[in-house]
């Protein structure tokens, strides 16, 4: 008998489950609505223009010898990280320019929150983090694994289709000293449903009095708004306050870099108020 005969079989994705059945359809007329990828006007896979300039680019340079495949430094490709930190932050994020940040290169959304999990599993006394009613799925998943209790805060309000935002600042308020609180930066999955930018600010203002300890998730920067600023805004309103804080930053959808989880996906950035050493 296996050693893994008593382990059992996980559940299908119903996400990826209903993508088999659309492949499976034979109807002419079919359309999958389900994985949020870029499509051209033939429902094929569409890669942005951006992206194939940077790979030519790329390739050019391999081909000059300017770059390699060799063994990354442990935190990553520095430019890399460096460009898409300020993008989020600015270029004049006072946490990078006094070295108050430490930046880490990931394997997309889940690498980077596995990561942050584990430094709130090994690292962190509480071990909860409080994630919103309703949130991504994964977030359910990823922390149980690093011994970190999930609870859940108030954030939607079926009645209204949107923020329950009375029921958020009780919530928030009523979180120990220290607990860790995770956060949508930007186009909330799967509602949709974004607190607005005084409402942002109301929330990190209750998160420093309170010494909670945000997890900020950006998926899709640029896709609430269409403006990668307007969409970075609760992110930089925490720091400017001086937070502490993580921030776990993909662009596999807004990018459509789906499939590039080495490399082009995900960071993981702690902004702290002492200068690390």
């Amino acid at each position: 008998m296996s050693l893994f005969a008593s382990v059992a079989m996980a559940p299908p994705d119903p996400i990826l489950g209903v993508t088999r059945a659309w492949i499976a359809d034979t109807s002419p007329d079919k359309l999958n609505p389900c994985v949020g990828a870029y499509r051209s006007e033939e429902g094929q896979p569409w890669v942005l223009p951006t992206v194939k300039d940077a790979e030519a680019q790329l390739l050019k340079q391999q081909e000059a010898g300017k770059i390699n495949k060799e063994y990354l430094p442990i935190d990553g490709i520095l430019e890399f990280y460096n460009a898409f930190v300020n993008l989020m932050l600015g270029e004049d994020s006072a946490p990078i320019k006094e070295g108050h940040a430490c930046i880490v290169q990931c394997l997309s959304g889940t690498g980077g929150l596995q990561l942050g999990a584990a430094v709130i599993g090994n690292y962190m006394k509480g071990r909860v983090i409080y994630i919103p009613n309703p949130t991504w799925g994964n977030h359910k998943a990823i922390f149980p694994q690093q011994g970190v209790e999930v609870k859940q805060y108030r954030y939607y309000k079926p009645a209204t289709c949107g923020l329950d935002f009375e029921g958020m600042m009780e919530d928030l308020k009523a979180m120990p000293s220290g607990s860790v609180v995770l956060l949508h930066a930007c186009a909330h999955n799967p509602t949709g449903v974004d607190p607005t930018e005084e409402q942002w600010k109301v929330i990190a203002d209750v998160v420093k009095e309170k010494g909670l300890f945000p997890m900020m998730d950006s998926a899709y920067q640029g896709f609430a708004s269409g403006d990668f600023d307007k969409d970075a805004c609760a992110c930089r309103y925490f720091v400017s306050l001086g937070v502490e804080m993580m921030l776990i930053q993909s662009f596999a959808k807004n990018m459509g870099l789906y499939g590039e989880r080495t490399g082009l996906s995900r960071q993981f950035v702690w902004t702290r108020t002492m200068q690390t050493g």
